[in-house]
């Protein structure tokens, strides 16, 4: 098959236009559809039809469209990867992550990683746990920072773990259970301050719940984002069951309060994900050593 052929019919599948893929390879228009009719030709499947004065994709150019970006990823990441041994000093870096380790630990690392690495462009995406796996497979992110419980890894993914990070059940610093030790009924009898439905720390909660055949809490209070639960939970309504993360520094200033629930110890896992069998880049290699310094 002809690899030119098919990176130039992904220019014009995502710019949409023969004219936009022209100027942008900086080739004549006339060339460009000379060239995609010749592709078309040679796989025998039509790539492009008629509609209006313009042409849409056919349904298999779009399944093909699809295909072809994880060639034009990969080629882009094999150029990046050999720009950055090449340099050594200059280059990028994509990280994707998971919430916690974005908010909680990633900028830590990245001042420290820039401290000595100032020439380095560092493009670090916040997202789920399965679009950052997806990212990181389809060549998108360079490695991926996890924080979560222990979840169906896909099996092109390298995992090593960094630390465990503690699931805590927290309350106002003046609420009858703040520093107590109860049952998971009793605390269970508490209206609850969550994230949105699909959260894992509300999965996980509804999880604990199933597992004891306790009945689940009242959500009373619901938020998008983590920031106003907690401060919600501060200002005294209701409990939280959350990252250890996100609330150490409030505990350890007596602005919220932990409650010890008998016989309840969850973690999440922390850890650095890379595709499996590859070799990290120079750049990549600095930065996952800054991680483990930092731990």
């Amino acid at each position: 098959m002809n690899i030119h052929g098919l990176k130039l019919f992904y220019q014009v599948a995502t710019t949409g236009s023969f004219t936009k893929a022209a100027e942008l390879l900086r080739i004549s228009q006339p060339a460009v559809s000379s060239q995609i009719k010749k592709f078309e030709q040679e796989i025998g499947v039509q790539l492009f039809k008629q509609q209006g004065r313009g042409v849409v994709l056919t349904e298999f150019g779009e399944a093909l469209a699809e295909k072809a970006k994880n060639l034009v990823m990969l080629e882009e990441h094999i150029e990046s990867f050999i720009e950055d041994h090449r340099l050594a000093k200059a280059g990028t870096i994509h990280i994707v992550a998971t919430y916690l380790p974005a908010n909680f630990l990633i900028p830590k690392w990245a001042t420290t990683f820039k401290g000595e690495n100032e020439d380095v462009n560092l493009v670090i995406t916040t997202t789920n746990t399965k679009d950052a796996f997806e990212q990181l497979i389809q060549y998108k992110a360079d490695i991926a920072i996890y924080g979560g419980g222990i979840l169906e890894r896909p099996e092109e993914v390298a995992w090593e773990e960094l630390f465990e990070d503690e699931l805590w059940f927290v309350v106002a610093p003046d609420h009858r259970y703040a520093n107590q030790s109860i049952s998971l009924a009793d605390m269970m009898r508490e209206p609850f301050i969550m994230r949105e439905e699909g959260s894992s720390m509300r999965e996980h909660l509804f999880s604990l719940c199933q597992t004891y055949q306790v009945k689940p809490p009242k959500i009373a209070l619901q938020f998008n984002g983590i920031n106003e639960t907690i401060r919600s939970v501060m200002a005294g309504y209701g409990a939280n069951f959350i990252s250890s993360l996100a609330v150490r520094e409030y505990v350890d200033s007596g602005q919220l309060a932990r409650v010890y629930v008998k016989d309840v110890h969850i973690k999440h896992k922390i850890a650095i994900c890379a595709r499996k069998n590859e070799r990290h880049s120079l750049l990549v290699q600095k930065f996952i050593e800054i991680v483990k310094n930092s731990l």
